[in-house]
Formats: structure tokens, C-alpha cells, sequence
């Protein structure tokens, strides 16, 4: 049964147009809380990654520190999908917001007494990946529930613009925080945006849904890899994201080097050469959602893919060839418009398509996917010990081309993609409209 969602707003023509699902005030309060939540992430990750680089001097405990953050995820992110499938969404949410935004905090107060160790930032970061696993599931079968279907493609886009756009500024003020007030502060700041989103929680009025009967926790997660696994569009999809993520996402975690001993400069740079490709991401982001129909979904999902490949193999190694600082966020501009394009086609795609009892768990393995990117920074620090940081992530973006001209030629289904979400949407369709004249018909 669909949750009866209205919007403030009536489908007249605007003047100026808001994003449809922004109409929505529940969707507006989550979508403003996941904002500060994810502006405090993205800080998080930056300045985490700028202090194990000062503590150790090596690509190696990069990765270390991506490691022990994404173990734990990977190893709970299907269960954790369970528990989205099943219990409340909003207090889970709670819970696991209340414990990152804690770990933060004792962050960044072991960093300000000045006696934080490597290994410390290792078991927070490991806990804060198990913690993780629970958080990401469950806002992703949440705010489903908080529209109507017909602006599903609008909240995907949205959400997606808060990671997209958070690269723009969050990076960046977390490199000029740690220049001018030290690593502690920008710890502060990060665990702060965690906090507004346990307000925003407690606050959030969640329609009434029905949830699928559970069968336990073994059975409900076999239940799910079994539905993924029968299912090739979405082994497919995720497919990719896990071996782009793996492969192609390294150089997030490595580029304290490229910032600093390849260009040779600092922390504001660092963030800066993040940033960039973020505001790239959030005008393609902005475009994308301002489209409709499904056409020319596969070719802007695996060009996408394609592209941002060949585009990382050119960054890393120009930026050795030339240190060239200009080249070098131009590049990052560039990755960051088809990184966006092939990211926000496969989370709308999947969205589109999953039945809603399956949401949960089929989301939580999708979420496995960010916590490949540290385990790839580990891959690539390993590589790059021996041939260099350049080549290592040269290498992973050709792996990234590769392996999507492999699917587009392997899989028809993957050719037919916009066939099935055509279909999908004619469905949703019909069934607003059943539910539309069904009181009517009962009177």
C-alpha cells in the first residue's frame, strides 16, 4: 500500500519551479538534514585523510585507513539492509547519526590534546564503517516513502546533488579550517553536521507503510543477495558501481600525494583539486534532474563510465608529466561531470525498478559500493608502492573503461535498460491511478 505523501503545492505551472520533491515537506526537512549530514562527512573524510598523511609519511596508511573503515561495512551493509527492511527507518537513523557524530567528537578531541596515534584513527574510523552499514540502507528505503513516485527521479537527483555539491565546499573548508585552526577544529565542525541530523529525525513525520513479514535474519539476507543475483539489471548495475568504485574512485584517497609531493603544495590545494570535480558533479547533477523520460539512459550511463575512466588515466598522468596545478583541476573538472552522469543513472535506475519489500537490502549492497572506494585506495597504494602513485591510478581508471565496454557487449539486458524503466514508469502510472479512483468506486 502506497503512503498517502502530499505536497504543500499544486501541480499548477509556477512561475519559477522548485524541484518537485522539495514540495514535499517531510522529503524537505530529510533532504536539509542529509545535507548537513553529508557536509559534515565530506569534511570528515578530507581532514581524516590530511592527518593520517601528516602522522605517517606513506600512500600506504591512506589505504590502511580506507581499510578499516570499509571492512566493516562491507561485512554488514546486507545486514544492515535487513534491518532497513524491518524496523523504523527514522530511529534507526537516530541512533546510528548520534554514534558517528560521538566517534567525531572524541575525533577530534584525542587530535586536539595532541595524542592521537595512527592506530586510533584506525579503530574509529573502523567502528565508524560498522556503524555505517546500518546508516546508509536505511536512508535509502526512507525517503522513498516521503513522496509520491511521480517525482522519484527529482528526490534521486536531489539527494544525489547534496554528495555532488558537498564537493564543492566541504573539501575546501575543511582544507582552509585545518591551514588556519587546526585538524581538531575541522573535526568539530564534521561531527556538528551529524548532530543537526539526529534534530531532524527526531523531528520527521514518517507516512505509515507496510513492511514485508520477516522470515529471520539469515533467511531475509539470503533472501535479498538471491533477488540480486536472479536478477541481472540489478548484478549488473551494482556490478559496475563496485568495480568503479574499486578501480576508479583511488584517487580520492591519494591525493594528499598529488596535492602535495606531485605539485607540491598544501592543504588548500588538496581540497581545492577535490572540490573541483564536485562542482562539475553538481551542475550535471542540477541538468539531469531537470530531465525526463528515460531516453539515452544507457548511453549516458556507460559513456559516462567510460569516459571518467579515461579521463583519471589522463589526470594522473599529466599531473607527473607536467605539475601542472591548472591542468590538473581542469582534468578534475572533467571527472567530475561524467562521474556524476554514470552515478546518478544507476542510483535512479535502481531506485526505479526495486520492489519496495526488497528496497532495504537491495540498497544495502548497492551501499557496499562507497565502502569499496577506501579498499581500492588500498589496492592503489599497494600498486603504487612499487610502479608509483601516478601509474597506480592510471591503471585503475583504463580497469574502469574496460570493464563497462565488457558489460555494454556482455549483457543485453543492460542494452534494453530504457525498455525496462519505460516500463517501470508505466506501471507506477497505473497504479496512481487505480489508487486514485479506488475510493470512488468503493462509495
Amino acid at each position: 500500500m502506497e503512503p498517502q505523501v502530499k505536497a504543500e503545492d499544486s501541480p499548477q505551472k509556477p512561475r519559477f519551479s522548485i524541484p518537485p520533491a522539495l514540495k514535499y515537506p517531510a522529503y524537505r526537512s530529510y533532504w536539509f538534514g542529509t545535507l548537513a549530514s553529508v557536509v559534515g562527512f565530506q569534511m570528515l573524510q578530507a581532514s581524516q585523510f590530511w592527518l593520517v598523511h601528516t602522522l605517517e609519511d606513506s600512500p600506504l596508511f591512506l589505504g590502511y585507513v580506507g581499510l578499516a573503515n570499509a571492512a566493516p561495512a562491507i561485512l554488514l551493509n546486507l545486514f544492515g539492509g535487513v534491518f532497513a527492511d524491518r524496523l523504523d527507518n527514522r530511529r534507526l537513523i537516530m541512533v546510528t547519526q548520534t554514534l558517528l557524530a560521538s566517534l567525531i567528537f572524541l575525533l577530534a578531541t584525542l587530535t586536539l590534546s595532541g595524542i592521537i596515534e595512527v592506530w586510533q584513527v584506525l579503530a574509529i574510523a573502523f567502528v565508524a564503517g560498522a556503524v555505517n552499514a546500518f546508516d546508509q540502507p536505511s536512508r535509502q528505503a526512507l525517503y522513498p516513502h516521503l513522496i509520491d513516485r511521480s517525482v522519484m527521479m527529482s528526490a534521486v537527483a536531489l539527494n544525489s546533488s547534496i554528495w555532488q555539491g558537498t564537493r564543492i565546499v566541504a573539501p575546501a573548508i575543511a582544507g582552509l579550517i585545518i591551514a588556519s585552526a587546526g585538524i581538531a577544529t575541522s573535526f568539530y565542525v564534521a561531527g556538528s553536521g551529524f548532530a543537526i541530523m539526529v534534530v531532524v529525525m527526531f523531528t520527521l513525520k514518517v507516512p505509515p507503510f507496510e513492511r514485508s513479514a520477516s522470515k529471520g535474519t539469515g533467511r531475509d539476507m539470503l533472501e535479498g543477495v538471491k533477488f540480486i543475483k536472479d536478477n541481472s539489471i540489478f548484478s549488473s548495475l551494482i556490478a559496475l558501481t563496485f568495480f568503479n568504485s574499486f578501480f576508479g574512485m583511488a584517487y580520492v584517497i591519494l591525493m594528499p600525494v598529488f596535492a602535495e609531493e606531485i605539485l607540491g603544495r598544501g592543504a588548500t590545494a588538496y581540497g581545492l583539486l577535490l572540490s573541483v570535480s564536485g562542482a562539475s558533479s553538481l551542475m550535471t547533477t542540477v541538468y539531469m534532474g531537470t530531465r525526463t523520460g528515460m531516453n539515452g539512459k544507457v548511453s549516458v550511463l556507460i559513456g559516462g563510465a567510460i569516459l571518467s575512466g579515461l579521463f583519471i588515466a589522463a589526470f594522473a598522468l599529466t599531473t607527473d608529466w607536467f605539475k601542472s596545478f591548472y591542468l590538473a583541476m581542469s582534468l578534475m573538472f572533467i571527472i567530475g561531470i561524467f562521474n556524476s552522469m554514470y552515478r546518478i543513472s544507476i542510483m535512479s535506475s535502481l531506485q526505479m525498478l526495486v520492489p519496495d519489500q526488497m528496497r532495504g537490502r537491495v540498497m544495502g549492497f548497492y551501499g557496499m559500493t562507497y565502502s569499496l572506494m577506501p579498499i581500492g585506495g588500498m589496492q592503489a597504494s599497494l600498486v603504487a608502492i612499487v610502479v608509483g602513485t601516478p601509474i597506480a591510478i592510471a591503471i585503475g581508471g583504463l580497469a574502469v573503461s574496460s570493464f563497462a565496454v565488457g558489460l555494454l557487449v556482455a549483457n543485453p539486458k543492460i542494452r534494453g535498460l530504457g525498455q525496462l524503466l519505460r516500463e517501470s514508469e508505466q506501471r507506477n502510472f497505473s497504479r496512481q491511478k487505480e489508487a486514485q479512483t479506488a475510493p470512488a468506486t468503493g462509495n
